[in-house]
Parts: structure tokens; sequence; C-alpha cells
């Protein structure tokens, strides 16, 4: 008698078979990406990784990655390749350069940047990509350090949805709230939403601990009271406790932010759209990079006052 196969069974049956067939190339080991590419290994699958600096990803490598020297070396062995690196010029070198993931990739090959970029870097991508039969998406994500130690990261993905559906269970690897936006680009359009919405807020987090510190509270119990009310976010429970520790160390870096922010400004610009809020938290960190802030996290705002 046939046994009947609960859509469970099922389920994990094709997940293991999909990880026998699947090598997955993991570029750009740093404050996001280390804890990315563990909880790849950690399901399972064989992780390659790269970064620029070696140092980077040697935790990985003893826990079972393997290293290659160049984003040339993964495009040869891997046949899913996420990045998430530094800036869109990178992600334009490392995709779409002589020795780059596009034009050294075998056909059939899924490619997922996951670099908050530029709209237009997405599309371009997705379209060298689709010329040579290899299937591209953009899929930034939100979270920080702790969404990705956590696999608690939002991601958000633009591109063909087939090929998202066909990759999500890589995503669901590393995250909890993933949403298909659109075509390709609009992973990275729902990113700068995202920023956006941020940017504004890391300014008021700023000045409402400023403020509690003017006033003679005590900070902590304010967050207490107001991280439960209307004004709570992410931003408040996670970086405001960090403003008050005096931990400045990045989860997502001033310098990061201010490209991200930049990014945005720009696309607002395209669009005729007036960003104030945007505008002035620009400024704003700008300020702090010139005071040699680059390399703190986002919550080092809270400097600007004290």
């Amino acid at each position: 008698m046939k046994r009947y196969v609960s859509y469970w069974e099922k389920k994990e049956r094709d997940t293991m078979s999909a990880k026998e067939t699947t090598t997955i190339g993991f570029i750009g080991t740093g404050v996001m990406g280390k804890s990315m590419a563990r909880h790849l290994l950690q399901a399972g699958y064989p992780v390659i990784v790269h970064n620029r600096t070696k140092e980077k990803a040697s935790d990985l490598l003893v826990e079972g990655a393997e290293w290659v020297d160049s984003p040339y070396e993964m495009a040869l062995k891997a046949n899913v390749i996420i990045t998430i690196i530094g800036y869109p010029k990178d992600v334009e070198e490392v995709y779409l350069g002589e020795h780059g993931l596009v034009n050294n990739a075998k056909e059939n090959t899924y490619l997922i940047d996951m670099t908050t970029s530029t709209p237009s870097l997405a599309k371009k991508i997705y379209e060298e990509a689709k010329k040579k039969n290899i299937y591209a998406v953009d899929a930034p994500v939100s979270g920080g350090d702790v969404g990705a130690r956590d696999a608690k990261l939002s991601i958000m993905v633009g591109g063909d949805e087939e090929v998202f559906k066909e990759v999500q269970p890589i995503f669901e690897v590393l995250g909890t709230n993933i949403v298909y936006q659109g075509p390709a680009g609009s992973g990275q359009h729902t990113k700068m939403c995202n920023q956006i919405a941020i940017a504004s807020t890391m300014i008021g987090v700023s000045e409402a601990v400023v403020y509690a510190k003017k006033a003679g509270l005590d900070p902590e119990t304010v967050l207490q009271s107001i991280s439960a009310g209307a004004a709570g976010s992410f931003s408040l429970s996670n970086l405001a406790p960090r403003m008050i520790k005096g931990d400045f160390e990045p989860g997502f870096y001033i310098k990061h932010f201010i490209k991200d922010m930049r990014i945005a400004l720009k696309e607002a610009e395209e669009m005729n759209m007036e960003t104030p809020g945007l505008s002035l938290a620009e400024t704003l960190y700008s300020r702090l990079s010139a005071k040699g802030e680059d390399e703190s996290g986002t919550q080092a705002l809270f400097k600007y006052w004290d």
C-alpha cells in the first residue's frame, strides 16, 4: 500500500534534494555577510566564500566554507552566487567586469545581489544576465547586524517572480520577512523607502535620548515607556540602548548609510520629489563623516548633540 506523503514531508524532501544540487557562492563576509554565510553553512549548503580581506572569512573557513581568490573563480564553481558588498561601483565591477560574474558564470546560474545599490544598476545586471541565460535578482536586506545574526532579515526582492520562487528557500534561511516586490530594480527601490524611513527616525531617536539626559531623566527608564508605545521602532529598541551605553560599534556603517541616502536623494530628484527629512539626515551624517565617524555605526548620530 502506497504511503501518504504529507505536504511538509514533501517540502523537506524537495529542500534536501535542492541542497544536494546547489553550491552557494558568497561574496562579502563583513558585518552582515559573515552571519548570513554561516546560516547557509549551518543549513547544510556547500558554501564558497570570497572577500577582499581573507581574514574576515577565517571563521567561516574553519566552519567548513571553501575559499576562492576571486569572483571569476567563484563563477566557475557555484550555481547560486550571493553578494553583499560596499558600493554600486563595487557591484558593477563584480557583476559586469571582464572577470566578473555575468561574463563567466555558467548558464542557469542564479545571481542574488543583496547589496543596497541603485535600481538602474540592478536592471542592467538583470538584462545582461538574461542575455547569457543567467537569472539575476536584486534582494537588498534590512535588519543590520542583529537581523543577520538572528536570521531575521527583511528581504526585498526584484526580478522575475518565477526566479524568486526558485531561490526563496535560500532566503528563508536568512530572513523572516521575505517579499517579492516586482520586476528588476523593485527590490532596490523598496530598500530606498526603507532607508528614507530610517533616516528621519534616527534623528528623532537621537534627539529623544539627548532630551531625556538634559531633562535629568534616566534614559533607560524612558526607553521602557516610549519603546512600547506609539514611538516604538527597531531603531528605538535596538540602537537607542547603544547610544546610552556609548557603544558606537557598527551594526551598519555610517559611510554605507550616507551612500544609501545619496542614492535615495538622486532617485527622488529624478521623480521630482522633495525629501526634507532625508536631506536633513544626509547633512547631519555627512558632518559626522567629516569628523572621522565613517566607520562608526549609525547610532553615532547621537554624537552630533553630545
